[in-house]
């Protein structure tokens, strides 16, 4: 077991690296092969109405001169140990982990990162307790009842949940029970949750229910098939045979050997979520780090940009690392491989 542990968390390592190369490269790199030059990128440091001679002396002074390899170990030296910025009126010290200033704030930018994190984890916390809770009891209930009445609601229900657009979702969710019902508050409406729990979920109830219809749809026909193909196993008639109840035999051994799968979709689903659930947080009018990241986009803050990538990509690494070491647990032919 330790072995394998230690394994996934040097893959995990590794994967980082290697996202941290491939975005640097895509950020820094690929624009010089496209024709930008030092100058090109040092000038969004400086403003428009800087001169040639400032805008040379300012790339210099940022490194855009030196080889790629000597760049690229700046970058990762700013992430783990900070960075320092020299643009000719000062040295301006960037405390670790550093992504850099934004060029419209002038601000660091992992502060503003932080400061959107609550928004979006509370998003995704939410809406994934909902859509794994619902998701995976209608697959087992419709797998228990096939051809049932209910399985064919659940899972045309599933079906149109799967195929509608989560903004198509959302804006009619908003028409309905917002503008229309008056149940729900509008979109924009934020609070912390250390300041009130209750109007906290409040707010959010209509963006956990709209991105939860979506997910636990895809889980709900999953684990449906899931649970199919192991309630016909030999294992399972002998834990019948052997006068065990049948919520035993259900729980411990037909879902739980077809959690692999789930596991697998919901590290990969809620480690995209917290890197931004852009289109959710887009629609309801959040400001999560998916709003962040469209107005990065929108305003081409080069650094901002970065770094919601690496931030999201992150996520996704860190999400993966704890589904492979929860494989161990619920399926023990994984620590004997």
């Amino acid at each position: 077991m330790l072995t394998y542990i230690i394994r996934r968390f040097i893959g995990a390592i590794a994967m980082l690296i290697v996202i941290s190369m491939v975005t640097f490269g895509i950020f820094f790199v690929v624009p010089q092969w496209a024709g930008s030059t030092p100058e090109s990128l040092a000038s969004r440091y400086v403003g428009r109405a800087a001169t040639e001679e400032t805008v040379a002396l300012v790339a210099e002074r940022l490194g855009f001169n030196d080889p790629v390899i000597v760049q690229y170990g700046r970058f990762l030296k700013g992430i783990f140990l900070g960075a320092e910025y020299d643009y000719g009126a000062g040295v301006e010290h960037c405390p670790a982990p550093c992504l850099g200033y934004s060029f419209i704030s002038g601000q660091p930018v992992w502060p503003d990162l932080i400061d959107r994190m609550p928004v979006t984890f509370s998003l995704a916390i939410g809406a994934a307790i909902l859509w794994v809770v619902a998701g995976v009891s209608v697959g087992v209930i419709s797998a228990l009842r096939r051809g049932s009445f209910f399985d064919r609601l659940s899972m045309g229900t599933a079906l149109a949940g799967v195929s509608l657009p989560i903004f198509f979702t959302g804006m009619v969710s908003l028409v309905v029970f917002s503008y229309g019902l008056g149940w729900t508050p509008p979109g924009g409406s934020w609070t912390d949750f250390t300041e009130n729990p209750a109007q906290w979920a409040y707010n959010l109830l209509l963006p956990w229910i709209t991105l939860a219809f979506l997910f636990a749809a895809t889980y709900a026909r999953l684990t449906r098939a899931g649970m199919l193909d192991t309630m016909g196993e030999d294992y399972i008639r002998t834990a019948r045979a052997k006068g065990l109840r049948e919520r035993d035999v259900v729980v411990k051994h037909g879902l739980r050997a077809a959690l692999t799968p789930i596991l697998t979709l919901f590290g990969i689903d809620f480690g995209l979520l917290i890197g931004g659930a852009i289109l959710t947080e887009t629609t309801y009018t959040l400001p999560g780090l998916g709003q962040f990241a469209i107005l990065a986009i929108r305003n081409q803050d080069l650094p901002q940009v970065m770094g919601v990538v690496l931030f999201a990509a992150s996520f996704v690494v860190v999400a993966s690392l704890i589904v492979d070491l929860l494989y161990a647990w619920v399926d023990p032919r994984v620590r004997l491989s």
